[in-house]
Order: C-alpha cells, then structure tokens, then sequence
C-alpha cells in the first residue's frame, strides 16, 4: 500500500527501476472512462489491476450552451467512491483544467496522494487556492525518471509534446505488459528544449511490450501532421512587426507556449504587455516562478499603465472566464469590458481555436471587432495551432508503442471513430481496437480486449458553490423559463369559504410586456377567477387541486392566445 514516507525523505522521491512483475498475475486488469469519451474535456479514467486503482486525470468541461447558468461540469466519481480503498493514487498528466480542474471538487471526497510534475502540481495548487479549497492533500512532483512501486503494479513517465510544459504519458507496467495513457501529445519537429518529447523512451516502451495504449484521439480527423510551433512563432513575429496600433491576443490561459511566443515577438517588436484575466494571471505567474516562462523583468505592465504609452508600443494578452477567450473580446469590443475596450486601429489576433459548438460565437465576435474598426488577423497569418496531433502523428505513436490493443480516449465519437480507422491503416486488427463510451468496463488481458459490463458514469454540474445539486430537472425548468417566461399568479382566499379576499394578480416576467397586453391579462384573471370560485365549492378543498386547475387551464387558453407556454406559478395564500 502506498505510504508517502517510503517515498519522500527530504523533498526527493527515490527514483526506482521497474520490477520484474512477471511473478504477479494480472488477469483482473480494468480500464474505465468516467469522461473524455464522447465529449471534449473532463478527461478521467480508471485502471485497475487486480486490487489496485489508479485514476488517471481529473478533468472539467466547460457547459454546453443548453446547461443554462451551470459554471463547470465534473465527472461522476460514484464508482471510485465505492472503492476508495483501492485507490492509490491520482495521476495528472500537464495542467490544462481539462485534465486536472476537477480535483478541487473531488480532492473533498478522496484522501489520496496527488502525482504530477513540476509545473503540474505547481497549477494543481495555484488553482486549489483559487477556488478556495481547504483540505489536506499529498502533492508527489515526480519527473520522466521517476518510477512508483505498488503492490500489483509499477508507474513510469515519459514526456510529450504539447501546448504546455511538463506533459507527461503515464506507462502502469502489469506482467501483461504495460496499459499505456498518453495524455493529450503531438510530435513537432522543431519543438523547443521545454516541449520536447522523448520519443527514445516510447519507443522502449514499445521494445519492451505494451499490452494497451489509451491514446488522444481530438486530432484525429486530421490528415498529414499539426502544423509547428515554430511557423506559429514566425508569424507571430510578423504581425506583430506590421501593425501600426495596439495588440490585443486573444488565447487559452493554460496555452504556455502561446503565451512565450507573444512575449517573444513583443520583445522582437519593441512593445511591453499588459496581461488581463485572472486564470491567465494565475498560469503566467507559475510559470514564470518555475521558469517555464523566459521574460524580460520590464516587457510587463500593469493594464493601468497602458494609457503611458504610445499605442505602438504595447501588447494586451487576454483571456476570458476560465481560460476562454471569445468571451472576453467581446466584451472589449462591446466597450463592456472592466479593464479594456478596443477601439479603432488596434489589431486583434485570435490565437485560440474556438470550443466545441463556439464557431458562431467567434464569427460574431470578428463582426463585431470589425464595427468598432479594429483589423482582425485572419488566414494571412498562422498565429496559432493545436497541441493535438493529426493522423500521421497518432500512427508514429502506435508505431513506437507497438500496442496489442488501443483503447482511443480524449474525443467526440466521431474523434474516437476515425482513430480507430487511423489504428487499423497503422496495422492492428480492428477487433483489437475498442471505441468505449462512458462508464463502459472494458477488460484486458493478454489473449484479449472486450467489454465486460457498465460503472455509473455521468455529468455532476458545478453552479457557484453547489456540486451536483443542479440536475435535468433543473435544467429543464431553466429552459423553460429561457424559452417563454413566466407567469405568476397571486390570490389571497378566506379562510372560512374560501372566496377570494384579494386579487388574483398576475405577474408577467420573460412572457408578455403588460402594459401592451392588458386584454390578455384581463382574460387570464376572469379564467383564473372563475377557477377559484368553482373549486372553492368542492367538499373537501383540495389546495393541489385548485393550483392544478389553474395550470392547466391557464396554459392551455395561453397557448390558444400566443402560441406560447410560459411556466405557470400559482401563489395562493389565506386569510
């Protein structure tokens, strides 16, 4: 069982070679997504050896445009709840919330160690503050040499390239043979020295065996290979160079990398910047206290300094409510915004790829960048790329690997359907490839791969402070009331007959503007009088029902009248 003091003696993990587990047997190995599958974000998933479980990332998703008021959406940790004895360990693999925003909810439930690198665990903490968590957690930094120990298993790291410093695979080593997770990669060519992956140690992973490789599936639609950071870089530079006023770059807060070559090509250009955004200040200081970030002591400048300059001389770096950027821009261009506003002659760089279903949101952000006369940089520049890797890059991964079985993970189905036709033009046999959705147990051994029954598995939704208080129902109420209103009817009875004392009074919110539907207003209290009036002479008085009658009917001489059906609240009191 792990216990931190075999591991840690001085702030050092001991760095340990993998054991020969040959003796073990694992025949009771598990993988088991409670999200990533089928969605974009809230990345976690399980493997299981024998008695053993590891979960690997702790992700949150950003809400679909339907979860009306809903900030953030966590997995369902039922299944690891139900055996939280087993648990081991947490293993995040970088430090985009994707992968790791989840744990300030879910750390309040599972008293177990966190594993991460450096900047990782750094981010993991900076964020827990953040949101104001107050437990008592383990943080294990581990590097690409470090190698855990556990009683049915054994963990090695590796590092990949992505948009952010750090990343790492994680290689759960089993007498199988290794259940490999690759965590969010691509392979750039001209990657810098903080981005490099270290394809020699995937590759003796592969030498060595790997029973089953968990790998990213987002890029996988694409053709060819993800253009280089280095082109990105270059035009940065350039459009930087060509503009006449000031900058204003649009990015993902945890985008580390983007945020280097905006620093650089400033510094190229001559321009200071002011950072604005409270998760873009939370990523920019961490990385720049580890140093994953190389700036100049005076390239930076508070935002309330950018009227000292000349408007050439300065270069505003954004982002919006966790870490998205759309947002913000428009609230720049709509001059709403608390500490910027965009006006003619700034130029904007939108170096962000827009989230899923956010398309229309972006084009209606550059229509309005452009009515406030500000000139957006669009296709004659590439000022930003994705950190996934396309179709080439996912078959040099399988190629290293040399898997038996792939499980794609990280995508929408149709991502995890063309990296399953990605695997079999790479050479494995399509019924060693499984496309498993949410929940699904699938498992593994050395003669095969199936699906092997079902965990809960689900959205928990975060609104404020409330965790999974917010459900369909809810949601469902929320809709309605976006849809067509409400209306709310008031009436004060006497006790002793129940005749109407006072009222009714009707409230119109979201439905109808009153003063332009008096008519309307003045049949729905007659309806909802004459309502009151037949009910109160029933024996017994029956409160559910009069409020019943009042739905019903009301809804269905509304809907006559406006084709509409507002949510319908019946008040009514005793005198």
């Amino acid at each position: 069982m792990y216990n931190k003091f075999n591991w840690i003696l001085n702030g050092q993990i001991f760095k340990e070679d993998i054991r020969l587990v040959k003796d073990k047997d694992n025949n009771g190995i598990k993988v088991i997504s409670l999200g990533g599958q089928g969605e974009l974000g809230k990345n976690m998933y399980i493997v299981e050896v024998n008695e053993d479980l590891f979960l690997l990332d702790s992700g949150l998703m950003i809400p679909e445009e339907e979860m009306l008021g809903i900030d953030a959406v966590i997995p369902d940790i039922s299944y690891v709840m139900e055996n939280k004895s087993r648990l081991k360990g947490i293993f995040i693999s970088h430090g985009h919330e994707d992968h790791m925003g989840a744990l300030a909810y879910i750390l309040k439930y599972l008293k177990v160690p966190v594993f991460g690198t450096r900047l990782t665990i750094a981010l993991v903490k900076a964020k827990l503050k953040e949101d104001d968590y107050k437990g008592k957690t383990d943080f294990i930094e581990v590097d690409s040499d470090t190698v855990l120990n556990f009683p049915e298993a054994d963990i090695s790291f590796f590092r990949t390239n992505h948009s952010i410093p750090d990343s790492v695979g994680i290689a759960i080593h089993t007498s199988e043979g290794a259940i490999v997770y690759t965590g969010d990669f691509k392979f750039d060519q001209a990657a810098s020295e903080l981005y490099k992956p270290e394809i020699g140690k995937m590759a003796a992973l592969g030498e060595k065996g790997v029973l089953c490789l968990l790998s990213d599936s987002t890029g996988a639609e694409k053709p060819g290979y993800t253009p280089s950071e280095a082109i990105v870089a270059k035009d940065m530079a350039d459009a930087f160079e060509n503009a006449r006023g000031r900058i204003i770059v649009a990015c993902f807060a945890s985008n580390v990398n983007r945020i280097q070559h905006v620093f650089n090509a400033a510094a190229k250009s001559g321009r200071k910047v002011a950072v604005v955004g409270k998760s873009l200040h939370r990523v920019y200081n961490t990385a720049l206290d580890l140093g994953y970030l190389k700036v100049e002591e005076d390239a930076i400048i508070p935002v309330s300094e950018l009227s000292s300059y000349e408007s050439n001389k300065v270069v505003i770096l954004s982002t919006g409510h966790q870490g998205e950027p759309i947002e913000a821009l428009q609230k720049m261009a709509r001059q709403s915004h608390r500490q910027v506003a965009i006006s003619e002659g700034d130029t904007v760089l939108i170096a962000a790829s827009p989230l899923k279903g956010g398309e229309i949101n972006l084009a209606k952000t550059i229509d309005l960048l452009y009515r406030v006369g500000a000139n957006v940089v669009s296709s004659r520049y590439k000022v930003h790329v994705t950190g996934h890797g396309s179709q080439e890059e996912l078959k040099m991964m399988l190629n290293l690997m040399k898997p038996k079985f792939l499980i794609p993970v990280h995508g929408e189905y149709r991502h995890l359907y063309a990296h399953e036709k990605v695997g079999a033009a790479a050479g494995l046999d399509r019924e060693n490839i499984i496309i498993a959705d949410k929940g699904d147990i699938v498992e593994i051994n050395s003669e095969q791969i199936r699906l092997a029954g079902k965990v809960s598995a689900g959205n928990i939704l975060i609104d404020g402070s409330g965790v999974g208080d917010v459900g369909n129902i809810v949601l469902r109420d929320r809709r309605l009331l976006s849809q067509d209103g409400t209306l709310i009817v008031v009436v004060t009875l006497n006790k002793s007959d129940k005749s109407i004392a006072a009222g009714p009074e009707i409230i119109s919110r979201g439905f109808v503007y009153v003063r332009e539907s008096e008519k309307l207003m003045d049949e729905a209290t007659s309806l909802v009088n004459e309502i009151v009036k037949k009910t109160g002479t029933k024996q017994p008085f029956d409160w559910s029902s009069l409020k019943q009658d009042m739905r019903d009917s009301l809804n269905s001489f509304l809907y006559e009248k406006t084709k509409r059906r507002p949510m319908i609240l019946p008040i009514i009191m005793e005198i």
